[in-house]
C-alpha cells in the first residue's frame, strides 16, 4: 500500500483502510483496526485489540493499545476502542481494558490528547475531552463530554467528571465532580462553575442564572449534598440543573467534591 512507509512494521492480521497512513518506523499489531483516514506519524505503536476511529492522527512515540498498568492483569482478553477525529499527541499512553472493569478502554471523538498524558485501562471518555500535557486518567474513571482536564492533573480511579467541567493545572481530583463544575487547588476544590465553558458553548442566560443559583443551593441548604441535589430536582426547570442533579443521584464508588 502506497501509504504505508516501507520502515513500518505491520504485523498479519492487521486491518488497515486503504485511506490510512503510516509513517515511517511506526507499528501496528496483529489485531489492530485503523479505519479510513487515520494517521500515524512516524515511531508510533498500536497495539492490542484496538481499533482506532476515522480521521483521527496519532503523533510520534504515541504508544496505543498495550496492555494495562493493573498488577491483577492476567493476560485476559480486553480492547481499546477511539472514535473519530481524536488528536492524539507525542508520548500519549492509553491502555487496553481488564476482565475486572469490563474489558474496555473507551475514547469518544473529537478529542484533544495533549504531549504525555496516560488514560488507563477500564477508562471511559466522552465527545470533545482535552486531556493537557502530562496529565493521567486513572482506570474505571468515566469522563463525560466537554471536559478539559488541565497539566500535570491527576484523575484517581474511578471517579466521574460530568458533562462540561473543567480541572485546573496541577490539581489531584479523588472525588466526582458534578457537570460544569470548576475544580481548582492542589487537592481538588470545588470552586465554583464552568461559567467560560458555558457561555462558550451558548447556553441561555436563564439556565446560567439557573445553575448559579443551584450550585448556591448545593453549597448552603440544609441536610446532606444528595438531600439539597434532590430538592433541586423537585424544584428546578432548567435541563441543565436537572442533569446535575442526576449526576449525583447516579450511582457511584466514590463522594463528590462539594461546594465550599
Amino acid at each position: 500500500m502506497s501509504n504505508i512507509h516501507p520502515s513500518a512494521v505491520i504485523e498479519k492480521g492487521a486491518q488497515i483502510d486503504p485511506s490510512a497512513k503510516v509513517g515511517p518506523f511506526c507499528v501496528v499489531g496483529p489485531e489492530v483496526i485503523l479505519h479510513a483516514g487515520v494517521e500515524l506519524k512516524s515511531h508510533a505503536i498500536v497495539t492490542g485489540q484496538t481499533e482506532v476511529g476515522e480521521d483521527t492522527v496519532i503523533f510520534s512515540f504515541a504508544v496505543i493499545g498495550e496492555i494495562p498498568q493493573d498488577l491483577k492483569f492476567k493476560g485476559e482478553a480486553s480492547r481499546l476502542k477511539i472514535g473519530k477525529r481524536n488528536r492524539i499527541r507525542e508520548h500519549v499512553t492509553m491502555n487496553c481494558g481488564t476482565e475486572g472493569g469490563g474489558g474496555l478502554t473507551k475514547v469518544g471523538d473529537d478529542g484533544l490528547f495533549m504531549a504525555g498524558c496516560h488514560i488507563a485501562h477500564d477508562a471511559h471518555l466522552g465527545d470533545r475531552v482535552i486531556v493537557v500535557n502530562s496529565a493521567a486518567v486513572a482506570g474505571h474513571c468515566i469522563i463525560e463530554d466537554d471536559v478539559i482536564i488541565g497539566g500535570l492533573s491527576g484523575i484517581h480511579q474511578f471517579v466521574r467528571i460530568g458533562q462540561g467541567a473543567i480541572v485546573g493545572a496541577v490539581t489531584m481530583v479523588t472525588n466526582d465532580v458534578i457537570p460544569f463544575g470548576l475544580v481548582q487547588a492542589p487537592r481538588g476544590e470545588l470552586d465554583g462553575l464552568n461559567l467560560v465553558g458555558l457561555k462558550r458553548r451558548g447556553v441561555a442566560r436563564s439556565d446560567i442564572t439557573a445553575l448559579r443559583a443551584a450550585f448556591q443551593m448545593l453549597a448552603q441548604g440544609e441536610g446532606t449534598f444528595q438531600d439539597r441535589a434532590q430538592r433541586l430536582g423537585d424544584e428546578t426547570e432548567s435541563d441543565y440543573v436537572r442533569q446535575i442533579v442526576d449526576f449525583v443521584m447516579a450511582d457511584t464508588g466514590r463522594h463528590f467534591l462539594t461546594p465550599k
